[in-house]
């Protein structure tokens, strides 16, 4: 059997950093400090788990969940992402997705998209030299309805046993969540950051309660996190796939100044 060997989940908008230079260094850091720890963890694969920015999913086809069965990717370059392409991982990808149809998760399998800056960014700086395989996952938020948490921390659970009950012995698998926390997008809050929110969720998080965010409504994550919040579906994926291990806060930052809560945990799994 396989084991997950580590997990994470950061924020992914980086901005520009004039006037918050120490902020940005700060949360540069921290995704940097995340990467070394998936990166020793030695990954056979990583699963990135992200929400589309309506630049490879359109509102005329609205898929909520989808999984990337390419070989390889290339990124879309925006947000001043280098487009250089990495690696997949197919044969893990293409078996996630018939696991999932028994545990009645209808996962679309993906190939021809160009990730943006949801997966790009992380992945940049967590799989630097990019020696890891990648599978996204994408669990998209935009789209509506959007994947509730609860929906996403099942995901996560299937997903922790499809690793530990269908894969390779020996095979290493790591995750990493990406997106959030507090943001409005296109409303009236624009600009807001709700700091005690964020760091309720971090809280909830690496305390091994991750079961938590599955009890947030869409409604309750819209008023208090914004629709942009609503990507911390990512997390409580992230928090079923690693059995509600606790973990630790590596940064929070209220970067008001790109319109968003900027945060990362990264949790104690126990590995072989």
């Amino acid at each position: 059997m396989g084991q997950i060997v580590s997990a994470a989940a950061t924020s992914h908008t980086f901005g520009v950093a004039d006037g918050v230079e120490e902020q940005a260094q700060r949360i540069f850091d921290g995704i940097d400090t995340i990467g070394r720890a998936i990166r020793a963890s030695r990954p056979d694969v990583m699963l990135i788990v992200t929400s589309d920015h309506l630049n490879n999913f359109s509102l005329d086809c609205q898929i909520p969940l989808a999984v990337g069965i390419s070989d390889r990717w290339t990124p879309l370059g925006d947000l001043g992402v280098p487009p250089d392409s990495f690696s997949g991982h197919r044969h893990f990808a293409n078996g996630l997705i018939n696991f999932g149809a028994r545990k009645n998760f209808d996962l679309v399998a993906i190939e021809n998209i160009r990730p943006d800056h949801g997966l790009a960014m992380p992945n940049a700086i967590v799989n630097r030299g990019a020696t890891i395989p990648v599978v996204p996952i994408y669990i998209n938020t935009v789209m509506t309805p959007a994947p509730t948490c609860a929906r996403s921390y099942e995901f996560g659970k299937a997903v922790r046993e499809y690793v530990q009950v269908a894969r390779p012995d020996g095979e290493r698998v790591a995750v990493v969540a990406t997106g959030g926390l507090s943001h409005w997008i296109c409303l009236p809050e624009s600009g807001t950051v709700n700091g005690d929110w964020d760091r309720q969720i971090i809280e909830a998080v690496i305390s091994g309660n991750g079961a938590a965010l599955a009890d947030l409504s869409f409604e309750s994550i819209m008023l208090d996190g914004g629709n942009g919040g609503l990507e911390i579906a990512t997390w409580a994926f992230m928090a079923g796939a690693s059995g509600d291990s606790a973990g630790e806060q590596i940064y929070y930052e209220e970067m008001t100044a790109w319109w968003t809560g900027m945060g990362g945990v990264l949790m104690h799994i126990e590995a072989t």
